[in-house]
């Protein structure tokens, strides 16, 4: 079909700051679709104007009976950049629509800073937890974020005091491109008390402090990065697991058996739009992943309350499974190895000689490795040193034909 639907980017300068495709796009539109800010900046015409619906979502009833009809929808800056067009794909093919990009809050931002877009991490915490920012966080880092609204500021400086960068430069840009646009810069320690605009966007230098908690985004964190009861994959074998999980952009882990999340957690860490569902029975190690999730920067991992295998009935079909409890459970591996889509890995961590047992039947009839991971410890004997070892783990590591 002839493209029907073209979604235009307008910026805070309006129709005056549209390009031609985008105006000549507009004046031809039987129907306009936008919010009531972006409507209110075109001239008057005789196309039918209609408001986005509340929530976005309706959108796609909205857009069902247009099909085929001139149909404009104005979207904010670069509409496939944190933008409406990414909604609007997964139900009109591309075929059937024409894009016309605007500036994005990016590039605007980028410009007004003298910040090269390549050099920086651009994100959105805009209908989303601000707990993502939690992740970029790092020392020397030049973050570009879209913001919810002017309390999205106050979140985002309180989170970089508790990671202990309190010097970092903060800039929070509203209105850009428009009449009202405002510059405002401070020190994350010392946010001004005023009225943000709602249409503001953050630019943060991160100025890591001398207290300052450094998570690398690599495999591999700290294990006092993580609240936790005992229950927890330590950090050497932790990178290990991760390594032999394999994460991959967009790619869903069931960690059955999740006690803190760490390895859901560092899971998510990886990579760009990595999922995880942590499946665990215990109510107070639950509390223990949410918290652990709010702090480490991933807000999106759903937490399952049971024992597999019960548990693991309806989930999404993992790409990836790590079991670091219970795989000697009956039904647990079988109900994993079902799920697990083909050529995913499963990875299973064991301490006891019952559960190495297990893993030896396993890697027998499945293939893959068996390695044990033995890791010592220095600690003090007096005034002497000696290293202690650690529990070792018998870890099994294969992919589903």
């Amino acid at each position: 079909m002839t493209p029907w639907l073209t979604i235009v980017g307008i910026g805070e300068d309006g129709w005056d700051g549209l390009f031609a495709a985008g105006r000549h796009a507009l004046s031809e539109a039987e129907i306009v679709i936008g919010s009531q800010r972006t409507l209110a900046m075109l001239p008057v015409s005789g196309a039918e104007r209609l408001e986005w619906p509340q929530p976005f979502a309706k959108v796609v009833e909205q857009l069902k009976p247009l099909r085929g009809r001139r149909t404009v929808m104005l979207a904010t800056g670069d509409p496939m950049n944190f933008g409406a067009a990414r909604k609007i794909l997964t139900f009109v093919p591309k075929a059937e629509v024409t894009i016309v990009p605007h500036l994005s809050a990016f590039s605007l931002a980028a410009a007004r800073l003298g910040w090269s877009i390549p050099d920086c991490d651009c994100f959105t915490i805009h209908g989303r937890p601000a707990a993502n920012v939690e992740t970029f966080i790092q020392p020397g880092a030049r973050l570009l974020l879209l913001t919810e609204d002017g309390s999205s500021i106050g979140e985002v400086c309180r989170r970089l005091v508790a990671r202990g960068f309190p010097e970092s430069q903060v800039t929070v840009l509203e209105n850009m491109g428009g009449p009202h646009e405002a510059i405002t810069s401070f020190a994350a320690s010392s946010p001004p008390r005023k009225d943000w605009s709602p249409l503001n966007s953050m630019a943060v230098h991160c100025i890591a402090g001398t207290a300052a908690k450094i998570w690398p985004r690599v495999a591999g964190l700290p294990d006092e990065a993580f609240t936790h009861d005992g229950q927890l994959t330590k950090r050497e074998v932790r990178a290990t697991t991760l390594a032999a999980l394999s994460p991959a952009p967009d790619q869903l882990l069931w960690d059955v058996g999740a006690g803190c999340g760490s390895v859901a957690i560092e899971w998510m860490r990886s990579t760009r739009g990595c999922e995880a569902i942590a499946i665990e029975s215990d109510a107070g190690r639950r509390a223990m992943i949410v918290a652990n999730a709010d702090q480490l920067g991933t807000p999106r991992l759903k937490v399952i309350a049971g024992s597999a295998p019960e548990a693991l009935k309806d989930l999404p079909r993992p790409d990836a499974v790590f079991i670091g409890g219970g795989v000697g459970v009956p039904g647990v591996f079988e109900a994993a190895w079902d799920a697990l889509k083909s050529g995913g890995p499963m990875v299973a961590n064991v301490v006891t000689i019952e559960g190495e047992m297990h893993l030896y039947d396993l890697q027998e009839k499945h293939g893959g490795d068996l390695v044990r991971i033995e890791v010592s410890i220095l600690h003090r004997i007096g005034k002497l040193r000696a290293l202690k070892p650690r529990m070792p783990v018998v870890q099994w590591r294969t992919r589903k034909p």
